[in-house]
């Protein structure tokens, strides 16, 4: 860093611990700071500018700045930005989803992906009247109690004992758990390709497994989009042949604001039914937010099954580039994880030469980046990493 971000820090340091208010942007001594965007570029406090393969861990799905996505939240934020009444945005974002995942379902809204789980899971507990659920080691759900780590500090023994993990893909290990405790499980909490665990696609026959042991025990399935939804218009589930009885999304719904969104089968999603005697009451004072609302349906409506192939094929041949070259890579579609041995040491080296990757190493394409973008991305990770 130089001056300007180094002064940010420091002031930073100051009334934020360690200057952080979110630990996946870290990383040390301390990140710089960005001023703005435009497109797949990103300049920072120095004016340094750097191609941005983060796009705000996968949500910015058109890049910064969009034209069309920015004219609809400017547009709603002068209609007024929030009310004490639900707005006609909030039933046509809902609408765009249902009609992209292609069947009836019913949706609500929140302000982020974890509230999204929270919601989920809340769910499924009072539609099942059960409390356990399962869910996959090393996946991350949100900063949630009950589905961060067992041995996260602050997290309580009963937080940690209302789920129980598995490791992906470990099918004996998912039909034991069913055996001994089948009839006290609400549901199974899964990420199709759990970004935290490595980015690789869950082996579809594990997938199978988890839909017959949660169908035969009267659990729910509720899967995760809230990344992998940008690879297809019924998120990854599809390409499973899976059929969700919850899902979570995020990220790209909500056209850069914060978002979260809970759909599901319109007798699961009942139990929010503010009507019903034992109704879930659950608020929220900017859940479906209308500027949110607005800018996430102009955002899906400029990523149609076109721009969802077209960006997909870019990713992929991106993957083969780095792994033709020697890169340990995963993912699939937009997605990709590379592997560096020192990820803060790599991480600073390809943002020096002008590549912004996430911490961990998670590269998220967007539909504003260029060809030779792309090819500038490819060189500098190969001639960083490889």
């Amino acid at each position: 860093m130089t001056a300007e971000n180094e002064r940010l820090a420091e002031r930073a340091t100051q009334v934020l611990p360690r200057g952080n208010s979110r630990a996946t942007l870290y990383v040390p001594p301390a990140p710089p700071y960005a001023v703005e965007g435009e497109g797949a570029v990103v300049v920072d406090a120095d004016g340094h500018r750097v191609i941005d393969c983060n796009n705000n861990y996968t949500s910015l799905i058109h890049g910064h700045a969009h034209p069309s996505v920015t004219e609809a939240a400017v547009g709603a934020a002068r209609r007024g930005s929030a009310f004490g009444l639900p707005t006609e945005s909030e039933i046509a974002l809902a609408e765009v989803l249902s009609g992209r995942f292609g069947r009836n379902l019913r949706w609500r809204f929140a302000n982020s992906g974890s509230e999204a789980v929270m919601m989920a899971m809340r769910g499924a507990r009072a539609f099942t009247g059960r409390e356990l659920v399962v869910r996959l080691a090393g996946a991350y759900h949100g900063t949630y109690d009950q589905v961060v780590a067992p041995d996260e500090p602050g997290v309580p023994r009963p937080a940690r004992e209302a789920t129980v993990s598995v490791a992906q893909d470990d099918e004996a290990a998912l039909r034991s758990v069913f055996r001994t405790g089948g009839g006290n499980i609400a549901a199974v909490l899964v990420d199709l390709m759990p970004n935290r665990a490595g980015l690789r696609p869950l082996a579809p026959s594990f997938v199978t497994a988890l839909r017959e042991e949660a169908a035969a025990a009267g659990a729910l399935v509720i899967v995760d989009e809230i990344i992998t939804y940008r690879l297809g218009l019924g998120g990854l589930q599809a390409s499973y042949g899976l059929v969700a009885d919850l899902t979570t999304v995020a990220k790209i719904i909500g056209g850069g604001f914060p978002v979260g969104g809970l759909g599901g089968r319109p007798e699961v999603m009942a139990s929010f039914d503010p009507q019903r005697p034992s109704a879930i009451h659950w608020g929220g004072t900017f859940s479906a937010n209308p500027v949110t609302m607005a800018a996430g349906a102009a955002a899906l409506a400029a990523y149609g099954p076109e721009q969802i192939d077209a960006l997909n094929g870019r990713g992929d041949t991106l993957r083969r580039r780095l792994a033709a070259a020697g890169v340990e890579v995963s993912g699939r579609g937009s997605l990709l994880r590379i592997f560096p041995d020192d990820p803060a040491k790599a991480w600073w080296e390809l943002y020096r030469r002008g590549v912004l990757v996430s911490v961990n190493g998670l590269v998220a394409l967007s539909t504003a980046m260029t060809d030779e973008q792309l090819d500038t991305v490819g060189a500098v990770i190969v001639d960083t990493l490889a």
